[in-house]
C-alpha cells in the first residue's frame, strides 16, 4: 500500500481534458502514487458562442483551475499547454511537461476536398482560432470563416450538420480521443500555436511533495522546445489566442525554430527561421521575436490588439 497521500488532480470537464488528466493519473500510478480527478468548469467551457479571441481575457480555460489550486481544492492541474498564459499566476509553477503528441493542425472536410486545389475557390471553413483563421485566409483568401466552439464531439457534430466545407482541429486532440475522421488532412504548411500538442502539469510553488511526484513525468526535450516557443510568444506580448505561431524541434543536438505572426485578415505576415546548437538555444525564442520586431512586427501586433477590441 502506498504511503503517499492521494493527489487531487484538477481538470476541465471536457472529454479531452479528462483524457489528459487520466494520462497523468496513470503515470502517477506507475510510481504507486494514488490520485483522484476533480473536474472543474472553466470560463471557456461556459461560453461556447463568443470567439476565443473576442473574449478579452487571458487564461479562459485555465483560470478556474488556478483558483482551485491556490485555494487548496486541488493539488495539481492538467492543461493543454497551448491554452496556458505565458505568465503563470503568482504562487503557481510548472511541475512537468509530458512528451509532446502531434503539433499539427488538421482540416476535417465533408466528402469533397477538391476546393483545396484551387486557391481562388469559394468555401466555408469553421474555426474559433484567430491563428488558424489568419493562416487559412492567407492560403485561401476567398474562403469564408465561421466560428466553431465546443468540445471535439460537438464540433464534429456541428460540422456534419452545417453547410460548411470543413473545420480546423488540432490533430493531437482528435488522435487522443481516437476521433480522427477518414475525411481529414494534416496541414503541413500551417505553423502551430506555441506548445500545441503538449500537456502541462502545474502545482503550487511551495508544494514540494507534488513537485517531486511530477519529476518523472517531465519530458526534457519537449519542455525545452515549448519553452522556446512560449518565450517567442511572450516577447511578442501575444496571448494564447493571438495569430502567432511557433515550432521548435530538437534534432541531432540542434534546435530548429520556425515562427510567424499574421494580421487577423491573413493578408500581412512576418516569419523567422533559426537554428542553433542545443547548448546555445536558451535565448532562441526571444531572439526570434526581436528579429520579427525588427522587420516591422509592432505594426502587426497593433492590428492584432485592435482586432480584439
Amino acid at each position: 500500500m502506498s504511503l503517499h497521500p492521494p493527489i487531487k488532480i484538477g481538470t476541465r470537464d471536457s472529454e479531452l481534458a479528462i483524457w489528459q488528466a487520466s494520462e497523468v493519473q496513470k503515470l502517477l500510478a506507475l510510481q504507486d502514487i494514488p490520485s483522484t480527478l476533480v473536474p472543474i468548469k472553466s470560463e471557456g467551457d461556459l461560453d461556447l458562442k463568443t470567439p476565443l479571441y473576442a473574449m478579452g481575457v487571458q487564461g479562459v480555460f485555465t483560470r478556474a483551475l488556478d483558483i482551485a489550486l491556490l485555494n487548496d481544492r486541488i493539488d495539481m492541474a492538467v492543461h493543454s499547454m497551448k491554452d496556458v498564459p505565458v505568465q503563470l499566476p503568482q504562487g503557481v509553477c510548472q511541475a512537468a511537461v509530458l512528451k509532446r503528441a502531434s503539433h499539427k493542425d488538421m482540416l476535417v472536410f465533408k466528402e469533397d476536398s477538391s476546393f483545396l486545389k484551387n486557391p481562388i475557390s469559394i468555401a466555408t471553413i469553421a474555426t474559433s482560432s484567430l491563428r488558424r483563421k489568419a493562416q487559412w485566409l492567407h492560403q485561401y483568401p476567398y474562403h469564408r470563416i465561421e466560428v466553431l466552439r465546443g468540445n471535439i464531439h460537438k464540433r464534429l457534430e456541428k460540422l456534419e450538420n452545417e453547410k460548411w466545407d470543413g473545420a480546423l482541429f488540432a490533430a493531437a486532440g482528435l488522435d487522443r480521443l481516437s476521433k480522427r475522421p477518414a475525411h481529414s488532412i494534416e496541414l503541413d504548411w500551417m505553423l502551430p500555436a506555441p506548445a500545441q500538442g503538449a500537456i502541462m502539469v502545474v502545482c503550487k510553488e511551495d508544494d514540494t511533495l507534488t513537485k517531486r511526484s511530477c519529476q518523472s513525468l517531465n519530458d526534457l526535450s519537449t519542455a525545452r522546445c515549448v519553452k522556446i516557443e512560449r518565450d517567442f510568444l511572450k516577447a511578442l506580448m501575444g496571448g494564447c489566442s493571438a495569430p502567432i505561431s511557433a515550432l521548435a524541434i530538437e534534432e541531432n543536438g540542434n534546435i530548429h525554430f520556425s515562427g510567424n505572426i499574421f494580421s487577423p485578415d491573413g493578408k500581412d505576415f512576418l516569419e523567422v527561421e533559426k537554428k542553433a546548437a542545443l547548448s546555445n538555444a536558451g535565448k532562441m525564442g526571444e531572439e526570434a521575436a526581436e528579429e520579427i520586431i525588427s522587420k516591422g512586427g509592432l505594426t502587426l501586433l497593433n492590428q492584432i490588439k485592435n482586432a480584439g477590441k
